[in-house]
């Protein structure tokens, strides 16, 4: 198991790399080069998506040798130390393409373990608000060293739920058909497009709930890490997302039972 001393370490290294990366896509918001598609037509990746990967794997390279690294844009490495960091260097790209100001630079670092990696650091860092939130396995979340901690005792009717959509255009069908079901029991639905930074907007109370399938390791290891700390329950089922007050996700499970 990794020490105090070695989390806190990785903490302060996952701040430095997502803030590195988050400067390189500030500079490049409103200028972000070629865009080129993944999967589909909704899948995009831009230069800047590529530019943050590449100084953030550098910086982690030059700090943290040893370690594995998991990253969106295809810069994996197989370390030997029992940590591995787990990158999403542009949460959001939909938005930060169209020139919507909800994005961010998601930063994990796991643990391997007998029943596999497990995520024990996790920094999302927005640029435009210069909001940093970061989380450690069993020592609290974080905006700006300001602790969080979720209320207690969440209504279902007080919640605010935001969901993500998949790239697969078909199978939004039935993601919608989830998502009407819960929102006429809900106070609100949002669609924030990053599932980074939805799950750290639950840890500092701005929405209470996230359910969204079709996502990768990148895309949810560090805001569970955040959300987690701060008190919200969250579950990977698959691919699938659920996170909400502890009180409620038994009951939500469910009602999201036809993602996977």
């Amino acid at each position: 198991m990794a020490t105090g001393a070695e989390l806190d370490d990785c903490r302060r290294v996952a701040e430095e790399a997502a803030r590195l990366g988050g400067r390189e896509l500030l500079r490049r918001f409103g200028d972000h080069g070629r865009v080129d598609y993944k999967t589909a037509s909704t899948d995009l990746v831009s230069e800047a998506d590529r530019a943050s990967e590449a100084r953030i794997v550098e910086l982690l390279r030059a700090r943290r040798p040893g370690d594995g690294i998991l990253a969106e844009e295809g810069s994996d490495h197989v370390g030997d130390s029992g940590l591995r960091w787990v990158l999403d260097p542009l949460d959001g790209t939909v938005n930060y393409v169209a020139g919507m100001p909800f994005w961010c630079v998601s930063v994990a670092c796991e643990q391997q373990t007998p029943d596999g990696w497990r995520p024990v650091v996790g920094v999302v860092h927005d640029p435009v608000h210069d909001e940093t939130f970061c989380g450690v396995r069993g020592r609290g979340a974080f905006l700006n060293d300001v602790p969080l901690v979720r209320p207690a005792g969440v209504a279902l009717g007080e919640v605010v739920l935001a969901a993500g959509y998949a790239y697969d255009v078909a199978h939004r069908k039935v993601q919608a058909a989830v998502v009407t079901d819960l929102a006429g029991d809900v106070r609100g639905v949002r669609m924030l497009g990053s599932t980074a930074l939805a799950l750290a907007w639950i840890a500092a109370g701005r929405c209470d709930a996230y359910v969204e399938d079709r996502t990768f390791r990148w895309d949810w290891a560090a805001g569970l890490v955040i959300a987690v700390e701060a008190g919200a329950a969250v579950e990977v089922s698959g691919s699938r997302v659920l996170a909400a007050p502890p009180g409620l996700i038994d009951g939500l499970r469910p009602r999201v039972a036809a993602l996977g």
